[in-house]
């Protein structure tokens, strides 16, 4: 049984008020803000804590000719200014290696992590394992000032920092589907889910203006920064209406009732976004403390189960997007950790002005992300909306290897394309696709499922991103347009993967008048 309880930050502004009790405002209204927002900043600290490998990788190999050696260095050792083992001929396949180090036991935790998350307190969960990612994230910064160069020490902390990573996911999207109902979750999730591409932005940022200064700083800022933020979760992020006296948005109740009144609105899903605001949106939080304890006593006499993972697959269109998001991550990845490295060997930009110039992707992705939300709520369609994209990202991919590197306002340009078309899917089936499969209306007798359906289909798109930036490591040593190749033939498999409920929305769409491939 998970209890609800009040965070130690919330009382203490509870005691405030009470001692003004002239202040009036919606506390409904501010409680859903304030999880929007400590959410929103809890993945992007995620996001940017991944981020600074990335922007070490091409400071790890770069050339020392032209840089002044310190004193006391062999001037016939050409290679004093890289950090080993990772250099030389097989350097780019020992990243390769940390990258996947890290994506694979994200990918394969991720499963676990999902199951625990419907069992436990979301606050506890999520404070605990952003304190451990900022322990994980500081443990590779340290490795510098130890003059740490064993690869299986790096590979060690980068299983480790995959592993309470996960707790970042299924954590953040539970939460945000206790707090908000099914009304315009697309744009709602679209606009949210740019804390990946704000996090990505921010770890470059910090990691490229500290990484000539101190390369072990750009991983333990960014782990000060995680950690931080966890403490902060913990003092202040509220995990569910119940916790304060508040009903969800869409009790199991008022789904029962809907499926026989109003059994489909234009996305396919059941119409609820009338209730979006809840009914307490109007009342104000008594002033009198909530009785957690009666709260706790009516949720043990609750017969619902959390749902197993066999059961979530048996959920219409989880495992097509499943498959879908494999492929879709294994693009986005592959850009994530290898892009600025990969300006860097094609320019003559250094190492800080490359991380720099790549976080263009990451803003074209914030507004592919916005863009695919909105679309999707309008034509309820999020299977086309998602192919559409992945399509068009195919020949911007190949014009980006072939004309990006001319100058860099074309490559600015095609950098922000490329980001928009390739995030949109990513950051659409992740988040409002993720959240109404887990609130799916077979689900109508329980309502524990959605930390369960956000960690098999993110789960299954980690596996995709444990692939990309290894396969990218090994195929760069062909030359980079092979791995560009490589991603345009996984986007063209993500296409294939939900071709089925394509078919099934345009014929849907076609035979009623109404869109959705929920059947």
């Amino acid at each position: 049984m998970v209890l609800f309880e009040i965070p130690v930050g919330v009382k203490f502004i509870q005691f405030f008020n009470n001692s003004c009790p002239g202040r009036q405002y919606n506390r409904h209204l501010v409680c859903r803000t304030s999880v929007l927002i400590l959410t929103f900043l809890t993945y992007a600290c995620y996001h940017a804590s991944r981020k600074p490998l990335s922007v070490v990788k091409s400071y790890f190999g770069r050339k020392c000719d032209g840089l002044i050696p310190p004193p006391g260095t062999d001037l016939n050792d050409t290679t004093w200014c890289d950090w080993a083992p990772f250099y030389g001929s097989d350097g780019s396949v020992l990243l390769g290696v940390l990258d996947s180090s890290f994506l694979f036991s994200y990918a394969g935790a991720m499963f676990v992590s999902g199951f625990v998350a419907e069992r436990v307190n979301l606050r506890y969960f999520l404070a605990v394992g952003m304190i451990s990612s900022g322990i994980a994230c500081y443990l590779f910064g340290i490795a510098h000032r130890f003059d740490i160069h064993s690869l299986w020490y790096y590979i060690a902390v980068q299983i480790f920092g995959g592993i309470v990573q996960t707790t970042g996911w299924p954590g953040v999207v539970a939460v945000m589907g206790n707090w908000f109902g099914k009304g315009n979750r697309g744009l709602i999730f679209g606009l949210w889910n740019s804390h990946t591409s704000v996090g990505n932005i921010m770890g470059a940022l910090v990691a490229s203006s500290l990484l000539q200064t101190d390369w072990a700083l750009s991983f333990m800022i960014p782990g000060v920064m995680i950690a931080a933020m966890g403490f902060i979760n913990f003092l202040f992020l509220i995990d569910s209406p119940e916790s304060l006296g508040f009903d969800k948005p869409d009790s199991i109740k008022e789904r029962h009732c809907e499926a026989s009144e109003n059994p489909r609105n234009n996305s396919g899903f059941l119409d609820t976004s009338h209730d979006d605001s809840a009914d307490s949106d109007t009342e104000l939080l008594p002033s009198q403390p909530i009785d957690t304890k009666s709260i706790n006593s009516n949720s043990g006499s609750n017969k619902e189960k959390a749902i197993g993972i066999i059961g979530a697959l048996k959920i219409p269109g989880v495992i097509e997007f499943s498959m879908c998001l494999f492929f879709s991550k294994l693009v986005n990845y592959t850009f994530l950790y290898w892009l600025p490295f990969y300006i860097n060997s094609s320019s003559s930009l250094s190492e800080s002005l490359s991380a720099d110039l790549s976080t263009i992707f990451d803003v074209g992705g914030i507004l592919g992300g916005i863009f695919a939300g909105a679309i999707s709520d309008y034509t309820g369609m999020s299977a086309l909306t998602c192919t559409i994209m992945l399509i068009l990202a195919v020949p911007l991919l190949f014009l980006y290897n072939m004309f990006g590197a001319i100058n860099i306002w074309l490559n600015i340009g095609m950098l922000a394309l490329a980001g928009f078309f390739v995030n949109g899917p990513y950051a659409l089936i992740t988040t409002a696709v993720s959240a109404d499969l887990g609130t799916h209306k077979t689900l109508a007798t329980n309502s524990k499922a959605l930390a369960t359906v956000t960690a098999i289909i993110d789960g299954t798109g980690s596996l995709g991103a444990a692939v990309g930036p290894l396969l990218a490591g090994v195929v760069y040593n062909y030359g980079w347009e092979n791995v560009f190749y490589m991603l345009m033939i996984s986007n063209v498999l993500a296409f294939v993967a939900v071709l089925r409920l394509v078919f099934k929305e345009l014929r849907i769409t076609c035979g009623s008048g109404t869109s959705g491939w929920t059947v």
